[in-house]
């Protein structure tokens, strides 16, 4: 990977994704949405990396869209290409989202517009003492809930917090961040990366396929009813239990040593069945879409009404009943 907006290498598992214009505060424009879109959708297949981290360079995380190649150019735009700017924008965080590896969020520095949303995206924020945050757009007025910020922000912080923050458009720091759960982590500004790249690491030697798949179920449960969530989970989970990650985490705890999980699986299409299969009011599936090796794999077959085996025969000195003597 070569980008052009952006710093990009790994080691240990770990990709670094460093936005890259400390002069401008590391504003957007509309080439680095497009690359790191394109970026976030590739480290999906990358067997390489098995976590991310996501940071900024000098003094600021993201400052958000630039002023001069996004913003002035905003108000010559029909209604159309406002539209498709807005989707441009809506892709990269989605595809943050969607990636099935842990994003932790190194925020060095100012964090507010879209790279607030890009924060909030990210599944993990560990931020500098120094690191305020803002949703600013309805300081311009727009809607606070922009990019996804309306569905992401209350599920972190509340719905109160999250109407605060998307409202007002005001900045907070770090240790009020931390306060309502909006941050997970603040440390001082020189142990950040230190700090961001050892969770990661953690995160990296983890298992590649429990870790993708509970990224995928927080995305779905969010919609979801308990009921609803509890069989998802239970499919979810007995496809896990199939994999080889199970049975060495197992070996590794009766054997009281750290374990060695496999490398990152191939993209598989079983989980998002079983999430298929717990839309409401469906029908307990089929056997033929339970996993291999339960005990629905082989369903018995009856055709017609089954028929009774006959009671064994009792022995021929059984049938004689003794006389009765009188």
């Amino acid at each position: 990977m070569n980008p052009q907006h952006f710093r990009y290498k790994e080691s240990d598992g770990v990709a670094l994704v460093q936005l890259d214009r400390p002069d401008k505060l590391n504003a957007l424009t509309f080439a680095s949405y497009r690359e790191l879109t394109e970026a976030f959708r590739a480290l999906q297949t990358r067997k390489s990396v098995r976590a991310v981290v996501l940071t900024g360079s000098g003094k600021a995380f993201c400052s958000g869209g630039d002023v001069e190649d996004i913003i002035g150019e905003l108000l010559h735009y029909d209604a159309a290409q406002l539209n498709q700017f807005t989707r441009l924008t809506c892709d990269l965080i989605q595809a943050i989202r969607e990636l099935e590896k842990p994003v932790v969020a190194a925020l060095n520095g100012t964090t507010c517009g879209a790279g607030a949303v890009m924060a909030i995206a990210a599944d993990i924020r560990i931020a500098a003492e120094h690191a305020k945050i803002a949703f600013l757009f309805v300081k311009v007025g727009l809607s606070g809930a922009d990019m996804g910020a309306g569905w992401l922000l209350p599920r972190i912080v509340g719905l109160g917090h999250a109407s605060e923050l998307l409202m007002t458009g005001k900045f907070i720091d770090a240790r009020r961040a931390a306060e309502i759960g909006l941050y997970n982590r603040v440390v001082a500004a020189e142990d950040l990366e230190r700090e961001a790249f050892a969770l990661a690491r953690e995160l990296a030697a983890g298992p590649a396929l429990g870790l993708a798949v509970t990224k995928r179920m927080l995305n779905a449960e969010a919609s979801m009813g308990l009921a609803q969530a509890m069989q998802a989970e239970g499919w979810i989970q007995a496809l896990c239990m199939e994999h080889p990650d199970f049975k060495e985490g197992f070996a590794a705890a009766m054997a009281r040593r750290p374990p060695q999980f496999a490398g990152a699986p191939a993209p598989m299409q079983a989980p998002r069945a079983a999430l298929a299969s717990a839309a409401p009011n469906q029908k307990r599936p089929k056997p033929s879409s339970v996993p291999k090796g339960h005990a629905a794999d082989k369903p018995r077959k009856h055709k017609g009404k089954q028929k009774s085996k006959p009671a064994p025969k009792a022995p021929a000195s059984a049938k004689r009943r003794p006389k009765k003597k009188g």
